[in-house]
């Protein structure tokens, strides 16, 4: 149907729903519209209210279990449930499990459901494309041929067939082949909407995108109420004013007023990416890898998904294509975005290399391994919950590290989800080396299936399971090993009382010392604050949270007014935490106090990678350069900051034109004009006007205000 869903709704199913209430037909169809226009919310509201009406209808349920399928595993997998338990031989549940094992690479589980199946319908083309779809990720072409002349024995121009395998190659990373289906189907049928919207979006995926955006469009024309096909011409029109950055491996496309204050940087940082990774793991790279930085997350998400979501996905990489939201688009939450782009492009290699044929553990192991690599304090680390976590029941066996990101209880396991795929990469590497894990890297790309690739390389994957799983637990248990980790009874800090006398039974507690730590903060005891703060760090020194004990500590030395004590902590912060701009901004003042102008630089620039458009890090990186001679960085910094439109530009424009007199710059006199012309009785900004038109001698400059 591709005429106006509100239009059916309001003429047609409505007015059926409030004159036959019980007739079920209405909800399902009012549900089945919303799905075919990717309008998951409602569809989930049609069938969330059929399954209320009609509580044992397996339709209803099998409905709602698609509305929620791609946003809520619990509700999907209890809708699938009751489908079945109403309808044990519900051909459409039995395929809907299938394709959640293939996307959690549990193709065991995929077989046995596609079986149960074909044991109920023996020619249903869906069950045997997915059976193509198992049989292409195992490379066995074989098999792949079987399957797809029993999905089209039925019809020999089904164009759902090809349809289903591309979609779910594609969501494999394999656009090219997704591509190649897609356009098998629309030979079979031109008018075949579905494919068409596949192949518009695995070609922008591919960077093509001259068809890509031309197909998106044709789509949108031909069904206006395409909730995807919408979402992507109206971000299209969205981006149409982004800039384009090249050097000599990148395409960088992002906003131009971003562009200009942070695109070197940025450049930059992929190309130091470039020669480390492509070198390691010998990669001779083709053509430009086009990265697009968007300062608006719903941009992003429709970009990357076709639809609005993703909050928890900082970056994406489709192979020679990466999206990923700037820093503008996270301004309550900042996370590095050079160890961003670093992942990404660890991404890049690795899908190059085996041909987008690996799986998910191994693709994310391997980038935030290379981020822990790159820079000591990027990547996932080990905390107190990971620790946690490992020692408890939440550790998966390394052949299932690919499901966790599939289904994860809660935002805390899908980061445990990276860091323990990256501790498996990692336990790899060191202990059979890095040959064998570039090795393993070309039989995936050969087409050979990752067990067997693994056993090859390494070892049994039943062994590797087991022997994985004790060097994860030794870790462990050697993080803070003489700290006491257990957790202290329900009531402990029910009262001061209790508290400070649980404390004294148990001084070495995680838990309490930080309890207590906290507490004294609370009611600024600062110097009793200071010896629980001081045991946590002699016995956890690896504390790496905004909020460890590093940033308490740091804190009580501020208010105390010991700030040489202050420095040293947070130094020793800084090195352990990747974005920590407070820490960062702290250290920036205190260095310039000091006159220690390198230490001033380098705090500008970590900060600069996690948020690099605030004017903070290039007022005090301008000023450090100035000191130290540099009026080229200087007057860098100066127009950067300008560019970030401050509340008071005059003594900034003033401070430039001096460094650019200095230089002998004739552009210094413009900018010293435009401090005047904001700043009239600038004193300095006129003395220095006098000295740039020879009216003055030097010696009559002033000391400029700081530029705020």
């Amino acid at each position: 149907f591709r005429g106006d869903p509100r239009e059916v709704l309001g003429e047609f199913f409505e007015p059926v729903q409030k004159a036959h209430p019980d007739a079920r037909e209405s909800y399902l169809a009012i549900g089945e519209l919303a799905l075919e226009k990717s309008d998951f919310s409602l569809a989930g509201k049609s069938f969330s209210a059929a399954t209320k009406k009609f509580p044992e209808d397996p339709d209803a349920w099998f409905g709602l279990a698609r509305a929620y399928s791609n946003s809520d595993a619990e509700t999907t997998e209890d809708a699938l449930e009751k489908t079945l338990k109403f309808n044990p031989h519900h051909t459409g549940a039995k395929l809907l499990r299938a394709d959640h094992y293939i996307d959690a690479e549990d193709y065991a589980a995929a077989d046995a459901a596609l079986a149960e199946a074909l044991k109920i319908n023996p020619h249903h083309p869906e069950a045997h494309a997915y059976r193509a779809v198992l049989a292409h990720l195992r490379g066995d072409s074989a098999a792949e041929a079987e399957a797809r002349t029993a999905a089209f024995a039925p019809s020999a121009t089904n164009p759902r067939v090809p349809h289903l395998i591309g979609r779910k190659l594609s969501q494999k990373y394999r656009f090219a082949e997704g591509a190649a289906l897609q356009r098998e189907a629309l030979r079979f049928d031109r008018e075949f909407l579905p494919a068409k919207a596949q192949l518009a979006n695995d070609l922008l995926r591919l960077g093509e995108e001259e068809e890509g955006w031309r197909l998106a469009e044709q789509v949108h024309q031909e069904d206006p109420y395409d909730v995807v096909a919408y979402n992507l011409t109206t971000m299209r029109e969205a981006i149409a004013h982004f800039e384009t950055l090249t050097s000599e491996h990148f395409k960088v496309k992002m906003d131009p007023q971003e562009a200009k204050i942070y695109g070197d940087d940025v450049l930059a940082l992929l190309e130091r990416a470039h020669a480390t990774l492509s070198k390691k793991y010998g990669l001779q790279m083709r053509g430009r890898t086009t990265v697009e930085i968007f300062p608006k997350q719903s941009d992003f998400a429709i970009r990357t998904f076709g639809l609005p979501g993703g909050g928890g996905y900082l970056g994406v990489c489709f192979g020679n294509v990466v999206t990923v939201n700037s820093p503008a688009s996270r301004q309550s939450s900042p996370a590095n975005w050079e160890a961003i782009l670093w992942h990404e492009f660890a991404h890049v290699v690795t899908l190059t290399l085996t041909k987008n044929k690996m799986p998910r553990w191994l693709s994310e192991g391997i980038s935030v391994y290379e981020e822990r690599l790159a820079r000591g304090s990027w990547g996932e680390q080990m905390k107190p919950r990971y620790r946690a976590m490992i020692l408890g029941e939440d550790l998966t066996p390394l052949s299932g590290l690919s499901g966790a990101f599939l289904k994860p209880k809660t935002p805390m396991h899908i980061g445990f989800a990276y860091y323990e795929s990256s501790l498996a990469v990692e336990w790899l590497t060191q202990r059979w080396g890095m040959d064998k894990m570039k090795r393993l890297l070309a039989d995936l790309a050969a087409g050979r299936e990752i067990n067997a690739a693994l056993a090859a390389h390494f070892a049994p994957i039943e062994t590797l399971d087991s022997e994985f799983a004790t060097h994860a637990r030794q870790l462990a248990t050697g993080t803070a090993p003489k700290l006491d980790w257990a957790k202290p009874p329900p009531a402990t800090f029910a009262s001061d009382d209790t508290a400070l006398e649980w404390i004294k039974k148990n001084p070495d507690n995680f838990t309490a010392l930080t309890e207590h730590a906290k507490q004294l903060i609370t009611e600024k005891k600062w110097a009793e604050a200071k010896a629980p703060l001081l045991r946590l760090i002699a016995l956890y020194p690896e504390q790496r949270a905004p909020d460890s004990a590093y940033a308490q500590l740091a804190k009580v030395h501020r208010a105390l007014g010991e700030s040489d004590a202050e420095l040293t902590i947070l130094r020793q912060h800084a090195d352990l935490a990747a974005d920590a701009p407070e820490t960062y901004e702290r250290l920036m003042e205190l260095s310039s106090q000091r006159g220690e102008w390198t230490q001033v630089i380098e705090y500008a620039r970590r900060f600069r990678a996690v948020n690099p458009l605030r004017p903070t890090p290039y007022r005090f990186e301008a000023e450090a350069l100035e000191a130290t001679k540099a009026p080229a960085a200087a007057a860098q910094a100066y127009r950067t900051l300008l560019q970030l439109d401050p509340q008071n530009p005059s003594p900034i424009h003033y401070r430039l034109a001096r460094v650019l007199h200095a230089a002998g710059d004739k552009t210094a006199k413009r900018h010293v004009l435009k401090a005047l012309e904001e700043t009239p009785r600038f004193q300095e900004a006129q003395t220095l006007l006098l000295e740039i038109t020879g009216n003055a001698s030097p010696d009559r400059a002033g000391k400029p205000p700081k530029p705020r």
